[in-house]
């Protein structure tokens, strides 16, 4: 039978009875294996090469008009994450591809590419004959948002103030996604044709309204956002609510009282996501007369609203805030609660919090000395730095760093701390200690940081040679002086640096050493041909059971959660999340960074959110959209991803496009709930 255009067989007859109709036919066809070899030999070198980041223009021409869809959608797909704006004229016919898949597959790949050359055509798409079918109509609308422009703007406002048609039969799903993606836009954006929708009597454009122009921070859309804390759909009031922070009420010309006091009574919703945006939206009005009224919220049923009340009380202060949160230091609740409550309490009252932080500072435990760290930084560290001697590496990295966050610019306590600090043991804490040195731009820190970067080479990990380059660059733009000493002392003797990420980012930020370095493209993958045939043979073309393995996330006194992984999306990924799995990586990591109503996430041995298994993979951006709890990959810039992933907790549309999406939450949700910073994964298994 055919499917799509694809040629697969349900079920093969005898082999005698085949031979016998072919040999009365005169017909001989391949056989299923064959083709699927055939298709397997076109794929191999796609995913080669997109891991590589090394765009092959002659593999990408054959590959893209290849008979078979799969090879011709993988190769799309493959041209847009390379990102080589030379595949533009190669995949914008594909739009016009009689395999549906293909087309969807093009659109979203140009919206990778980001070239602005496409536009055009995307426009051209979306209003002329033949009209696109929904599905490649919402990705369309989704490339001209990431491609940006005035024309953009234009289609965008003309669609939504209905002086524009779009050529599809059913128009609302590409309308949604104007509505959906038009907060990409910036300034361009059509904030007033996006007004009349946050009242629409239909939810789903609704709250794309909502969305967007609570992204935009829209000053024309603040009394509407009042109402929509009392829209009858719970994220509509949740997407109110962390959009009505006191810098967009006083940007909107609201009274901010008036606002806070619509907050509090949000953060009595009976949706925990309302609950903890208001909440948090509060811990910027600065009023201590809110504290007494969030008081109840410490002991909400929900953990994650528990620790938000608790860093929002910090963040209002009063005395009521600073007996509460005191308790709650030397409380029963989870290590999270405690912790949030500790540097809250630093926050309101720097003496109550010495006298609460004497035990964490004592304690065994790694992470509450982290937090006490954390804690002296936010209450004043030049008056506390006891943290920079810790004996862990991660306490003195993360009292450091909070301490950066804290103050602005060339601070002299800061400097006088962090100088030391660039030949520490521990990578994160040189790492955190190189910005801070950054600052300053001073020629007499050369040498120091020359040397660091030299000891990075150790390192299992490149923030602190990233680190370390940064503030070298910093120096070297201080002055002609400065330039000509750091050419001669460091860049004059720099090796080429092994490591891709270090090269591709003096790609971007400084010319003259990645014309010393050379291109950081292509990767050395450390993939073989046949690797990538055996990827493709698994996750390509192979059957649901293999191409979409199922794990098991069992969470220490929390519960499971089931996770389908999507192989045929990101193969790449998923292989090398499995090969961690089977390596029982993942077991007894605790959940080192958990955002309430955002994100839970896992994967970093160290427990801190520096550490892996050293390496990095490319990104497999796919069009599965964080609207729903789903695995992604956590990154500190492109291609960056090893061991540490995600779960969002609710719907993150600014994520799409950005964080891989490797799987999807098909149980459990009740127990994501749950989680909280420390807690114990004990395994992660393959079903």
């Amino acid at each position: 039978m055919i499917f799509g255009d694809r040629p697969i067989s349900l079920r093969r007859a005898s082999p005698c009875l085949c031979g016998s109709l072919l040999l009365l036919l005169g017909v001989t066809i391949a056989p299923v294996e064959a083709q699927e070899q055939s298709v397997v030999e076109q794929l191999a070198p796609i995913l080669a090469a997109e891991d590589a980041r090394d765009f092959r223009p002659g593999l990408f021409e054959r590959a893209l008009v290849a008979p078979d869809s799969l090879v011709r959608r993988v190769a799309a797909l493959g041209a847009g994450r390379i990102g080589d704006l030379r595949a533009t004229p190669l995949v914008l016919p594909l739009l016009a591809d009689p395999d549906s898949t293909v087309r969807v597959a093009a659109a979203f790949a140009l919206g990778l590419l980001g070239d602005t050359a496409a536009a055009p055509s995307l426009i051209e798409r979306l209003t002329g004959l033949p009209a696109l079918d929904a599905a490649t109509a919402v990705e369309a609308v989704t490339a001209l948002a990431k491609i940006g422009g005035r024309r953009a703007g234009e289609l965008f406002g003309g669609v939504l103030g209905g002086r524009l048609t779009l050529s599809q039969d059913d128009r609302a799903p590409a309308r949604n996604q104007i509505l959906a993606e038009a907060w990409r836009l910036g300034s361009d954006a059509p904030v007033i044709a996006l007004l009349p929708f946050m009242d629409d009597t239909s939810s789903a454009p609704r709250l794309r309204a909502v969305y967007s122009l609570g992204r935009l921070r829209a000053p024309a859309a603040g009394n509407r956002m009042l109402l929509a804390l009392r829209d009858p759909e719970a994220y509509v009031r949740s997407l109110a609510a962390r959009a009505l922070t006191r810098e967009y009420a006083e940007a909107a010309k609201l009274a901010p009282s008036a606002v806070a006091d619509l907050l509090v009574s949000a953060a009595d919703d009976p949706s925990p996501q309302v609950r903890i945006n208001a909440i948090r939206s509060l811990a910027g009005y600065r009023e201590p007369r809110l504290s007494g009224k969030l008081l109840p919220m410490l002991d909400d049923p929900l953990p994650s609203v528990q620790v938000t009340a608790a860093e929002t009380l910090g963040e209002l202060g009063g005395a009521e805030a600073v007996n509460a949160l005191a308790r709650a230091t030397a409380g029963k609740g989870t290590f999270a609660l405690r912790r949030a409550a500790l540097v809250g309490l630093a926050r309101a009252d720097s003496s109550a919090f010495v006298q609460a932080a004497a035990r964490w500072r004592a304690s065994a435990d790694w992470r509450e000395r982290a937090a006490a760290a954390e804690g002296a930084a936010v209450g004043g560290p030049g008056r506390s730095p006891a943290f920079l001697t810790d004996r862990d590496g991660r306490v003195v990295a993360a009292g450091l760093q909070a301490w950066s966050t804290e103050v602005p610019g060339n601070d002299p306590a800061l400097l006088a701390a962090a100088r030391p600090l660039l030949a520490h043991q521990d990578a994160a804490v040189r790492s955190v200690a190189a910005d801070a040195v950054a600052r300053a731009a001073d020629p007499a820190d050369l040498t120091a940081l020359i040397r660091m970067y030299g000891a990075t080479r150790r390192d299992s990990f490149p923030e602190a040679a990233l680190s370390a380059l940064t503030a070298v660059l910093a120096i070297r733009k201080s002055s002609a002086a400065a330039e000509g000493r750091v050419d001669r002392e460091f860049l004059a003797s720099a090796t080429r640096p092994a490591d891709y990420l270090v090269r591709r980012w003096a790609e971007d930020n400084w010319p003259g050493a990645a014309g010393r370095w050379g291109p950081a493209h292509p990767v050395a993958t450390g993939r073989t041909l046949q690797d990538y045939r055996d990827v493709a043979r698994r996750y390509l073309t192979g059957p649901d059971t293999l191409a979409r393995p199922r794990v098991v996330i069992e969470t220490e006194g929390r519960g499971t959660i089931d996770v389908e992984l999507l192989g045929p999306d990101a193969p790449l990924t998923v292989d090398n999340f499995l090969r961690l799995v089977e390596r029982r990586f993942f077991d007894r990591n605790r959940w080192h960074r958990v955002v309430p109503n955002f994100v839970v996430q896992d994967g970093d041995p160290r427990g801190d959110g520096f550490g892996g298994p050293g390496g990095a993979i490319r990104d497999e951006i796919n069009r599965n959209r964080y609207d729903a709890p789903m695995l992604g990959m956590a990154l500190s810039g492109p291609d960056t991803g090893m061991s540490q992933w995600f779960i969002n907790l609710s719907a993150q549309p600014h994520l799409d496009g950005t964080y891989t999406v490797f799987g999807r939450v098909v149980g459990g949700n009740a127990t994501l709930a749950r989680i909280t910073q420390g807690d114990v994964i004990r395994t992660i298994v393959r079903r």
